[in-house]
């Protein structure tokens, strides 16, 4: 009985009658063999010997069968490779290595330009899989007489960046860069833009993240119209220069990106000024989000995000401030503090929450700043809602949205008087740094994976929270003084 190619068992009856009839013949034989030694002087005796010896002889070859019968072929079969072959021809990310086990492996981002000529893609490929690199995405931006193609690479952990891109060299590449990629990267192009475009749709805050996210790591800088540092107008269809590409913002004024260590190519160019049409077309948008600050006395804040519509409210806070206030939110006379406000709350340059009472006057603003590749925070409250907690509940809101954005860090202006600057960021619960510049404090908290919640626990039966805050300050206070005092030389060096 053998199986088909299907699996199904195939019946043979020739050999079954053959089975039949070796059985009769044997069984015929035996007994023949029986009647002549029965009849014998010593017949039962041989007959005793002869069974215990065929049982023996039975016993032996079961033994054998079960042990040697199902041992592998010393030399392998003509079916396929040695199990070692396979494994490696059938896994990618790391090759097989004779006497170890398989590493962990590593992803690479890799941009490289080669001459646009057919086999020239070839040569690359073949010299990154020599080194056991699998290519996992490719995009290619075509120039004039070259091609940059960006690939994303996952390489055998002991495999280094030189080794790649040493590599491509050897097989025609020019101005290679490379950098760590991690599982975001795994995400196809197209995916990427068009949830880039989404966010952008909802938002218009998210225009900066956006583009930054689509070009890497990379300056952005708005310069509004009429400010004089531009003196050249920006055409309709952009400008772009080698590593620095100037776009009409949407606002009005020039909106330049900047990216010194990587050339755009014109198709990145392409996509930043679709991304900026989009944000044009639709027009400025917040999103109408808020959530109810419970505070200890029992009053309810609400806290929303605002924008340029928001400035009469804004400035008539201002007026509302006492100058000590001012000046510690904003480092200069309290006559310029109005001046700040139209940049402030613009999306353009990052993000601004809103305080406000039942009866919708604002009485605290903080923000959330794009710097560049850093990022600022900044908060007022009025000083008679002050020590209640908002300036907390606004700064917990605001890191949360920067490492939703995948800010790594946010760093606070402040002075060493502005004790309630200091606990808020203190009572963040994140790794801080503290700098002293010029007389100013700078305070810089590394974000980590974890989201800082937005809600701060409030007790209920907490009617002596004032109290305990003016005496948390006054211990941050005294303790930031004597930090200062003792270390100011060695922050200013």
């Amino acid at each position: 009985m053998t199986r088909a190619g299907h699996g199904r068992p195939v019946h043979h009856w020739r050999r079954d009658v053959v089975e039949l009839a070796a059985l009769f013949t044997a069984v015929a034989v035996a007994d023949g063999v029986a009647n002549l030694i029965g009849h014998g002087p010593n017949g039962p005796v041989l007959l005793v010997l002869t069974a215990l010896t065929l049982v023996a002889t039975v016993a032996f070859h079961l033994w054998w069968a079960r042990r040697h019968g199902h041992a592998p072929p010393k030399g392998g079969t003509a079916a396929g490779p040695p199990a070692p072959e396979r494994w490696q021809a059938s896994s990618s990310a790391v090759p097989a290595t004779p006497g170890k086990a398989p590493g962990r492996s590593t992803l690479w981002r890799m941009r490289t330009t080669v001459r646009d000529t057919p086999g020239s893609l070839a040569a690359l490929c073949t010299a990154l899989a020599a080194r056991h690199v699998d290519i996992l995405s490719l995009q290619t931006h075509p120039l004039a007489e070259d091609t940059v193609d960006e690939f994303l690479l996952r390489a055998p952990a002991g495999v280094e960046a030189s080794d790649i891109t040493r590599a491509v060299s050897a097989a025609g590449g020019t101005g290679t860069w490379i950098e760590r990629a991690d599982a975001h990267d795994l995400v196809d192009a197209p995916t990427r833009i068009l949830g880039l475009a989404t966010r952008t749709a909802l938002d218009t805050a998210e225009l900066p993240l956006a583009l930054r996210q689509m070009l890497g790591r990379c300056t952005i800088r708005s310069l509004p119209a009429g400010s004089g540092r531009d003196p050249e107008e920006v055409p309709a269809e952009g400008v772009l220069e080698d590593t620095v590409m100037r776009l009409r913002a949407p606002e009005g004024g020039t909106l330049t990106v900047e990216r010194p260590y990587l050339p755009f190519t014109p198709t990145e160019f392409a996509r930043a000024r679709a991304l900026v049409e989009l944000d044009a077309r639709l027009g400025p948008r917040i999103p109408r989000s808020q959530d109810v600050l419970t505070l200890p006395e029992g009053d309810a804040i609400t806290v929303r995000r605002a924008g340029t519509g928001d400035l009469a409210a804004a400035r008539a806070m201002h007026k509302r401030c006492s100058t000590r206030t001012l000046a510690l939110r904003y480092h200069g006379p309290a006559g310029d503090a109005d001046r700040y406000l139209g940049h402030l709350l613009s999306p353009r340059f990052g993000r601004t929450l809103a305080a406000q009472t039942a009866s919708g006057r604002i009485i605290g603003l903080g923000h959330l700043l794009w710097d560049g590749d850093e990022t600022e925070v900044a908060l007022l409250v009025e000083d008679e809602w002050q020590r209640r907690g908002i300036g907390t509940a606004l700064l917990r809101r605001l890191v949360a949205m920067a490492v939703e954005a995948g800010c790594a860090s946010v760093y606070a202006v402040t002075q060493s008087s502005n004790t309630g600057m200091v606990a808020a960021m203190r009572g963040l619960g994140l790794p801080l740094d503290f700098q002293l510049e010029e007389g100013t404090l700078v305070i810089t908290a590394r974000l980590d994976a974890t989201p800082v919640p937005s809600r701060p626990p409030y007790d209920a039966g907490h009617e002596k929270h004032t109290e305990h805050m003016e005496r948390i300050e006054r211990m941050e206070h005294t303790e930031c003084e004597e930090r200062l005092e003792h270390e100011g030389p060695r922050l200013r060096g």
